[in-house]
């Protein structure tokens, strides 16, 4: 009797292990795991990966700026850690892959010098993180800078807001890593013949969901302004091919941000842009012999000149929305050829 009582026993709690084994192996959907317990880190600089904690030994590879880690273990200078591969680091925002594929690799293990790498425990490691992350993305800007500044400045923010999401520097690295993000779309479509096309629903579809992210998360905050910003560039018409359906559709979409965030830090560039298009529209409509449309236009310009003086007199969109409606007044034409 007692053999059969142990015998059961054994069978139960290997049930309850394959059970709970079978769970941990599908973590749910934008659920953060990581490849190892332990600590997560980065590293500051490029950074070798060997076999064992000893300078001499064979290099498994190299950990690229930015990259995620876990540390497993430490041996003096030398930390023991998983990495995660370039690869998998940009699948992180593609679509889903197909049911059945297995296209994610796993990371990869090995030693590296502690030095140039910042663990979650590190004195003042989100500030040591976010000021690496904002010289690589000084370097991007520079023609003479590295040629994956911008990807490993991206890296480096998604870094702190993950490492260190109580920092108060998390929101500032969360808008950042979805800016650069986009940014990078955006130039690299702009290569792209599609992209000139004038409804927007026929140019190429940016990612977007790391900018709505941090509009969900940071809900009426500068980093949710910007963020909606970005997004719309998605609306533009790719040319106006001389109609005036597109500025006119375009100041609307302005006037509607300048509205839902009316203390923005681009609220004064919004006002702007549709004052622009307003004196645009201007021109056109007297291309087009409509002098009516062409005064309500003038009117409206008028008015969002007026609004930048009174609310953003220091603002260099203020003096810009003032030479536009200038011109306007003085008949000289801000979008075609002067004809007179």
């Amino acid at each position: 009797m007692r053999q059969k009582t142990v015998i059961r026993w054994m069978c139960f709690v290997a049930v309850v292990c394959v059970a709970l084994t079978a769970g941990a192996q599908k973590p749910k959907k934008d659920e953060t795991v990581k490849p190892m317990a332990g600590p997560r880190a980065t590293a500051l600089a490029v950074t070798t990966l060997n076999v064992s904690a000893n300078g001499d030994a064979a290099r498994v590879g190299k950990v690229q700026i930015g990259r995620e880690m876990v540390v497993a273990g430490r041996s003096g200078e030398w930390l023991k850690v998983y990495a995660n591969t370039d690869i998998a680091e940009m699948q992180d925002d593609r679509d889903e892959p197909m049911v059945g594929e297995d296209s994610t690799p796993p990371p990869i293990s090995g030693w590296v010098r502690a030095k140039g790498i910042v663990v979650e425990d590190t004195a003042n490691g989100d500030q040591i993180v976010m000021g690496t992350a904002a010289n690589e993305e000084a370097l991007a800007s520079d023609p003479r800078g590295p040629v994956n500044a911008a990807a490993a400045a991206r890296l480096l923010y998604r870094r702190v807001m993950e490492m260190f999401p109580n920092s108060p520097l998390a929101p500032e690295a969360a808008w950042r890593s979805a800016d650069i993000q986009w940014q990078i779309e955006k130039s690299d479509n702009a290569t792209l013949a599609s992209n000139r096309e004038r409804d927007p629903s026929l140019r190429p579809e940016m990612k977007d969901s790391e900018l709505k992210k941090v509009i969900k998360q940071y809900p009426r905050t500068r980093w949710a302004a910007l963020a909606a910003f970005d997004l719309i560039d998605a609306k533009l018409c790719g040319q106006w091919e001389g109609r005036t359906e597109c500025p006119a559709k375009e100041s609307d979409v302005y006037l509607k941000y300048a509205e839902d965030y009316p203390d923005g830090p681009r609220t004064a560039r919004a006002l702007y842009e549709a004052a622009y298009r307003l004196a645009v529209l201007t021109n056109m409509y007297q291309g087009e012999n409509n002098e009516g449309k062409s005064r309500d236009a003038h009117q409206r310009a008028s008015e969002i000149a007026a609004r930048l003086r009174t609310r953003f007199a220091d603002s260099e969109y203020s003096w810009r929305a003032g030479s536009l409606v200038y011109k306007l007044d003085q008949g000289v034409p801000v979008y075609g050829i002067d004809l007179n």
